[in-house]
């Protein structure tokens, strides 16, 4: 009797014994094992970058952000909407080297330009219209301007039958529309007396435009938009001018990439539109506050005449 209970004691205890070795070898994975705790280690550093990287992207996209260098009190000054393009970055090119301080609104920065102003692009209408103002506020510090260009814009063609007629439509209406009132908006707050506003119309939306309707339809509401600044109470500084250039094709890198064969001496130079925005800026041969000025070219000679 006492032999079998012993025995039988000591296969409980051996079990027993077994038992807690078996629950050991199940948790020493989870709790002791090196390249377990190291590999997640590693995905929680992994995790905590992206996210960080993630929140630094969308606070890009949707915040707008400004750089800017001293301002001195005196010379002239200028700003130029859509200072990142080919027509703005050769407007910004030429008043810097006349010694104008020039300050760039754009979605991407101007190098040469003395202060930049960054739109984000996914922001509203509304949106960019606070943070725009809020950092030419900050920029300006007070100070006013002699010239606000504005020169932003694009092209996409298609008629109500094109499958990106509304896309095309959407995004001609921001990039001429929505850059122009914003140019009017700075203007009615930063503009001295005296100062000019520019914007971009286009001289075919003086007409239908069948195989281009959004690009006509945003220009005619620019041009519209001058005629309304220019009347008595349009909002813009006591006797400031607002004027509009109707160019036909401009002599940009990209207009010569995708049209290698057209006639290229009836393409208005850049340089000839920065000299005429000077001539303006300084009150020289500034036409009537309120008038489309088509820029026509024919064997390299550009005429102004009004619409």
């Amino acid at each position: 009797m006492s032999r079998k209970r012993a025995t039988a004691t000591s296969s409980t205890v051996k079990e027993r014994h077994f038992s807690t070795t078996e629950r050991r070898r199940l948790l020493l994975p989870h709790n002791n094992n090196p390249w377990l705790v190291k590999n997640l280690f590693c995905l929680f550093l992994l995790s905590l970058v992206t996210t960080v990287a993630v929140v630094k992207f969308f606070t890009f996209v949707q915040q707008p952000s400004y750089n800017a260098k001293a301002m001195s009190s005196s010379g002239s000054k200028i700003l130029v909407y859509g200072g990142r393009g080919a027509l703005g970055s050769a407007i910004i090119k030429h008043f810097k080297a006349k010694n104008y301080w020039v300050g760039s609104i754009d979605l991407a920065n101007n190098e040469e330009a003395d202060a930049n102003i960054l739109v984000a692009p996914e922001s509203t209408w509304v949106e960019q219209e606070k943070a725009v103002l809020e950092h030419v506020a900050k920029v300006l510090d007070g100070q006013t301007l002699d010239a606000i260009l504005c020169v932003a814009g694009g092209w996409a063609g298609g008629n109500a039958a094109h499958a990106d007629f509304v896309k095309n439509a959407d995004l001609m209406w921001k990039q001429s529309v929505w850059s122009s009132v914003l140019a009017s908006a700075i203007a009615s707050k930063h503009l001295k007396e005296g100062g000019l506003l520019t914007l971009t119309g286009a001289k075919p939306a003086l007409e239908g435009t069948p195989g281009m309707i959004g690009y006509g339809m945003a220009k005619a509401a620019v041009h519209q938009l001058t005629k309304s600044l220019a009347a008595g109470d349009g909002g813009l500084p006591k006797e400031s001018s607002v004027l509009t250039i109707l160019p036909v094709t401009l002599d940009t890198p990209m207009n010569r990439k995708w049209m290698p064969k057209a006639d290229h001496s009836t393409w208005t130079p850049l340089e000839y539109v920065s000299e005429l925005m000077e001539k303006w800026a300084n009150k020289e041969e500034r036409p009537a506050s309120g008038s489309l000025v088509q820029l026509l070219t024919e064997a390299g000679i550009t005429k102004l005449v009004l619409a």
